[in-house]
C-alpha cells in the first residue's frame, strides 16, 4: 500500500470557524487592529493552525472576502513606470479586473455592501488597506492628503463598477473599456497627484 505524501488535508470546520472569525474581526475592528492572536483565540485554535491555512493576514483578508485576485500581485504593475501614467494604469487594471470572470465576485460583493453593513464595512477596509494605501504609499504627498486623495478615487473606481457592473447604464455598460480608461484616467490622475485646493 503506497504512502501518501505532502501537506495532510485539514479539517474544513476549522477553516471555516477561522474565516468566521476573521470575517467578524476585520467587520468590528478593521484589518490593522485585527490580530491573529485575536481571530484564531475567537475561532478557538492555536495562531499556528491560522498561520497553516492562511499564511499570513494579507492572505487570510482575502481568504476572508472571498477575493477572486490579489491586489498585491497586480499593483506593482500599476506603480511601475512614471508617476505621470499611474491613473491610467490604475483605470485599465481597475477595468481588466471588473471586466473578468473574476470581476463578477467583486459584483457580488458590491451589491451585498449596498443593504448590508457588515458587508460594507469589509469592503471598506479591503478597498482601503489591499488596494488605496499601496497605491498611495508610493506617491510623493502630502501624507494628511493621503485619505482624502483615497476617498476620491474610491468613488471614481466604485462608481464606474456600478454604472458598468451593477445598475447597466448605457452607454458605460458595455463601452469599450479603452474608451473609459480615456475617460476616467484623467481625472484619477488628478486625485492622486494634483494639488487638492479648496
Amino acid at each position: 500500500m503506497a504512502r501518501r505524501t505532502g501537506r495532510r488535508p485539514g479539517n474544513p470546520d476549522t477553516r471555516e470557524a477561522i474565516l468566521r472569525a476573521a470575517r467578524d474581526a476585520f467587520a468590528d475592528r478593521g484589518y490593522d487592529a485585527a490580530s491573529i492572536r485575536a481571530i484564531a483565540a475567537a475561532a478557538g485554535v492555536d495562531p499556528a493552525l491560522v498561520h497553516h491555512y492562511f499564511g499570513n493576514k494579507d492572505q487570510l483578508f482575502l481568504a476572508a472576502m472571498n477575493a477572486p485576485l490579489n491586489p498585491g500581485e497586480l499593483l506593482p504593475a500599476v506603480l511601475a513606470g512614471d508617476r505621470d501614467g499611474i491613473g491610467e494604469r490604475l483605470a485599465r487594471t481597475f477595468l481588466g479586473v471588473w471586466d473578468s470572470p473574476a470581476g463578477t465576485a467583486g459584483v457580488a460583493l458590491l451589491r451585498s455592501a449596498l443593504s448590508n453593513e457588515w458587508t460594507a464595512r469589509l469592503l471598506r477596509e479591503f478597498i482601503t488597506t489591499q488596494v488605496l494605501r499601496r497605491v498611495l504609499e508610493h506617491l510623493d504627498v502630502d501624507p494628511a492628503e493621503l485619505p482624502m486623495r483615497g476617498s476620491l478615487v474610491a468613488s471614481q473606481l466604485m462608481g464606474l463598477a456600478m454604472v458598468r457592473h451593477v445598475v447597466k447604464l448605457e452607454p458605460a455598460a458595455s463601452a469599450d473599456p479603452e474608451l473609459l480608461v480615456a475617460a476616467v484616467a484623467p481625472t484619477l490622475q488628478r486625485y492622486l497627484t494634483a494639488p487638492l485646493t479648496v
